[in-house]
């Protein structure tokens, strides 16, 4: 009697896996005109630079002290930006017939499909947290004067009551989904196709993703151009938009929440 060897086990041939750098000549076609990509880039630059200038001029004279209304208002205008950014990007695509469901990718076709990108979030949230943690330390964030300094920077603009908390919780969603389909759906890609290869895509638009957040000093944009970049991995993988939406709204929910509750029960001073 004798058996037919098996292999240990089965490797799905359906498994993501990263492309190659070389994007395929379906994909080489850009997604909107070149002066738009700019625009877009200049919008963004141009917003972190003014924010950032405005922030250091009020430090300038002391410590930041914003009300409950200054911050709400904060919070509007970003939501607003964000979603003018969404605007001009949906009329950038139209220019080329390219649809933003597209760029997103990755439809849930069963709630077994849901299941695994929301598996992938989680996973992608806790190593990044961990790899993110490892680099702060590396860029010297966990010193006294960076903790300072972020505090100052930061402290102003994070939610300090139950009503700023929801409003909060409602701009990392906006944010999540919005800057997703910016940096990793519709930079990423069309750089790449500019360049083509999608990793100069990857690389320019965590690049662009880390300048946009100029308020936040340098070391801390050096750090979110890095995480801008595991984002980009991320959905490069999967070939979807999804699962780095969901982390990237934990994340944004969870930075400021968690940031309001080490203060107010003393943990920041």
């Amino acid at each position: 009697m004798s058996f037919e060897q098996q292999p240990p086990f089965d490797i799905p041939s359906t498994a993501p896996a990263l492309p190659d750098s070389r994007p395929s000549p379906e994909k080489t076609s850009l997604l909107a005109p070149l002066w738009h990509t700019v625009l877009i880039v200049v919008i963004i630059i141009t917003d972190s630079y003014f924010t950032a200038s405005y922030l250091n001029r009020a430090l300038a004279h002391g410590p930041i002290n914003s009300s409950h209304q200054a911050r709400l208002l904060q919070y509007g205008a970003t939501i607003a930006l964000e979603l003018v950014l969404l605007l001009l990007v949906w009329l950038g695509l139209r220019i080329h017939k390219t649809k933003i469901r597209d760029l997103i990718s990755g439809k849930w076709k069963t709630p077994e499909d849901f299941l695994i990108d929301l598996g992938l979030a989680a996973a992608f949230w806790v190593a990044t947290a961990l790899i993110l943690a490892g680099l702060g330390y590396l860029l010297g964030l966990s010193n006294p004067k960076q903790v300072d300094e972020m505090k100052q920077h930061l402290g102003p603009l994070m939610p300090k009551v139950g009503s700023e908390m929801l409003v909060w919780v409602l701009l990392s969603c906006v944010a999540g989904f919005v800057e997703e389909i910016i940096f990793r759906g519709y930079l990423q890609r069309q750089i790449g196709a500019l360049a083509g290869n999608i990793y100069v895509g990857l690389a320019a638009s965590a690049i662009i993703f880390g300048a946009g957040h100029g308020y936040e000093g340098v070391r801390r944009m050096i750090l979110i151009a890095l995480y801008g970049a595991m984002f980009g991995l991320l959905a490069l993988w999967r070939k979807s938009l999804r699962p780095g939406m969901m982390a990237h709204v934990w994340q944004d929910s969870f930075a400021g929440i968690a940031y309001s509750l080490l203060e107010k029960f003393g943990r920041l001073h």
